[in-house]
């Protein structure tokens, strides 16, 4: 009975090792391919951040302490972008007026080109999803 207790823990044993050692090459494996995914698609993977930052910013709720420390910062980045978009926008309105375009040509020509950046954007993702999915 000791003998076939012992068979049973050494066959164990031999089964644990081996699902270990498999699991081992699958994670370095799955490694390899997100490392050759990430090299191939680097603006997909900092697309897919920076929207994953977001919404991990907009799910977890801040704590007093945290709004405290960063109300002076938000405000001053706030402050800054605003005199940025300010100061864009009025050089965006020199720019136009010295070219001789109207506010509504220069608005439908940013929207077109709004729209051919997201359509790249959302074609480089896909093709992206594709070509990792293809590879495993």
């Amino acid at each position: 009975m000791l003998d076939t207790i012992e068979t049973t823990l050494d066959s164990a044993k031999e089964s644990a090792n081996k699902a270990l050692a498999t699991a081992g090459e699958a994670a370095r494996e799955t490694a390899r391919k997100t490392a050759e995914g990430i090299e191939a698609n680097p603006l997909s993977v900092l697309v897919g951040g920076v929207a994953l930052g977001v919404l991990a910013g907009a799910l977890i709720p801040r704590g007093d302490r945290e709004t405290k420390l960063l109300k002076p910062v938000g405000r001053k980045l706030t402050d800054t972008a605003r005199g940025a978009v300010e100061a864009a926008k009025e050089a965006g309105k020199a720019e136009l007026a010295g070219i001789g375009l109207s506010r509504a040509a220069a608005s439908d020509t940013a929207g077109k080109l709004l729209i051919t950046v997201l359509t790249a954007l959302a074609t480089a993702g896909v093709s992206a999803a594709k070509g990792a999915k293809d590879k495993e």
